[in-house]
């Protein structure tokens, strides 16, 4: 990886983001960050928040935050403006196909929860459409070993997960952050190159954030993405850039170097 200093932003337009561990400090979405995002917004660099978080929680985003759309559940779905000031959802899948999906989902999910003890699902998982969480780090405190061994026994299910900063993320479907991304840029923000666009850049910190690093030419991690590094190296994915700051304050690192550089 190399410093942000080294990266050149002048061209991008749109800045996908992570949020917890990345737009969040500690938990928390403090008041820099917003601030971050309302200075973006003013200078037209188009914020989307993509995250593993539910539904729910992202369409509370996209309602009172300043971006222009919110990729949710680890890419079962997104909300995009509708055009008449409200906000609509598209999802990955059809509505047959998530149904069976979902049934499948939550038997193979349950069948794994029963062989580690103090395993659980995130209390947000019932604010959850497409995707489960079982939380390890957020209200649980699970050894990250053990979130490692629930991904290959889901994997081994035939279901897909992605461990975040605090919950093992796991759906059953083709979908992704990366997926569902692309899709959010060519049709909403009318980017033909999609992720893969020198005008996108994408920051986060975890190992869900691995086919976004991979994909996205401007990928940044903040601070805290070297907690993970090893096994984002074993991917293949480790950002190109990292911030000097952790979580929260990493972000506003990289707006301020994204605002400097289109001042200049």
């Amino acid at each position: 990886m190399r410093p942000l200093s080294e990266a050149d932003l002048s061209r991008v337009r749109a800045l996908l983001a992570d949020v917890d561990g990345t737009l969040t400090s500690g938990g928390l979405l403090r008041s820099r960050a917003v601030r971050a995002l309302e200075r973006l917004r003013r200078a037209r660099v188009r914020v989307v928040l993509v995250t593993g978080r539910p539904s729910g929680w992202a369409e509370c985003w996209a309602r009172t935050l300043p971006v222009s759309g919110v990729v949710a559940e680890n890419g079962g779905l997104y909300f995009a403006p509708d055009g008449e000031g409200g906000w609509r959802r598209e999802y990955a899948e059809r509505p047959l196909q998530r149904k069976r999906n979902r049934r499948r989902l939550l038997r193979e999910v349950r069948r794994v929860l029963r062989l580690v003890r103090g395993a659980r699902l995130s209390s947000d998982s019932a604010s959850t459409e497409v995707d489960l969480a079982i939380d390890y780090a957020e209200q649980a405190r699970l050894p990250v070993e053990a979130a490692r061994w629930i991904g290959e026994e889901l994997a081994r299910r035939g279901v897909r997960s992605a461990r975040s900063s605090v919950h093992v993320n796991c759906w059953v479907g083709p979908f992704d952050k990366l997926t569902t991304s692309d899709r959010f840029l060519r049709r909403e923000l009318r980017i033909a190159a999609g992720a893969r666009s020198p005008r996108i850049a994408y920051v986060g910190d975890s190992i869900n954030d691995a086919p976004m690093f991979a994909a996205v030419p401007l990928s940044v991690g903040v601070a805290n993405v070297k907690d993970v590094l090893a096994e984002l190296a074993q991917l293949g994915s480790p950002p190109r850039f990292v911030t000097a700051a952790r979580e929260g304050e990493g972000f506003v690192e990289l707006a301020e170097a994204l605002l400097e550089a289109r001042a200049g």
